[in-house]
């Protein structure tokens, strides 16, 4: 059987995934949940690591053969062909403040290259679903990233400035200034509006694989183009930088832009 002929039934199985955890978001929408803090600083609560043990307990009973990373426990399988990437929670803190950016991501490698792609916002009731060769979805229905001439035009998001080191701030200063606006704090709903030409650039540091592998087969499906910062396709070695624009012209010219601010 060719893989193509699975890739309906992986995602229907991500849907599902998708589903058991906004069933479990929506419960405790309204409750303030106990937070720990990390070595990192980042946040964790016990939400996380419940909805992940969930949905790896879903996916060793239907996929045993599979791998898989999350955010919350150690990794397993890696060496298998095919390795789920799990986010319970993309956006830990707004969850944490009440406020209904995050979400919940899925992605599905081969061979290291994300062919699957989940954001799941349970409580804005957005899911944009991405697979590699189709057109991805907004709810059910295609999108589409938007052209944008110029960096001058842009709106670009990105998740926190406070995110980019003494190193990365020249590159952040240069799309600021590039760009016509800024959104901060939209966590993983920020790509999913790129995807739906509601915003053209997105510009990011600090992040993990289970924080932006959904993100290429989505935005590749929806026209536009996200690679690291030295414009390198996003796949399982990806480290902690990562662009994308609607527009693969305006692409093009953040390479430019970050390569020129990292070398002064």
């Amino acid at each position: 059987m060719r893989a193509e002929d699975n890739q309906a039934e992986w995602l229907a199985f991500a849907l599902r995934l998708a589903t058991e955890s906004g069933a479990i978001l929506r419960e405790t929408a309204s409750v303030r949940p106990d937070v720990e803090v990390k070595s990192d600083r980042s946040f964790v609560t016990a939400l996380d690591a419940r909805i992940e043990r969930r949905m790896r307990e879903m996916l060793a009973d239907r996929f045993p053969g599979h791998g898989i990373i999350g955010e919350e426990e150690a990794p397993t399988d890696l060496d298998a062909d095919l390795v789920w990437v799990l986010d319970p929670i993309d956006g830990t803190a707004a969850f944490i403040a009440g406020l209904p950016v995050y979400g919940t991501l899925i992605a599905l490698m081969r061979e290291g290259e994300p062919i699957l792609g989940v954001i799941d916002h349970p409580i804005t009731g957005d899911r944009w679903i991405g697979v590699k060769g189709s057109p991805t979805t907004h709810n059910g229905r295609p999108c589409r990233t938007r052209s944008c001439g110029t960096l001058g035009n842009a709106i670009m998001s990105a998740s926190n400035p406070d995110f980019f080191d003494e190193e990365e701030e020249p590159a952040l200063d240069a799309m600021r200034a590039a760009t016509a606006w800024r959104i901060w704090g939209g966590a993983c709903m920020s790509f999913g509006l790129l995807a739906s030409g509601r915003t053209d650039a997105a510009f990011d540091t600090r992040l993990k694989l289970w924080d932006f592998a959904p993100f290429r087969p989505i935005i590749e499906g929806a026209g536009g183009v996200i690679t690291d910062w030295e414009g390198q396709p996003i796949d399982h070695r990806t480290g902690k930088r990562i662009m994308a624009a609607g527009d693969p012209a305006r692409h093009r010219e953040m390479l430019r832009l970050v390569e020129g601010a990292m070398k002064r």
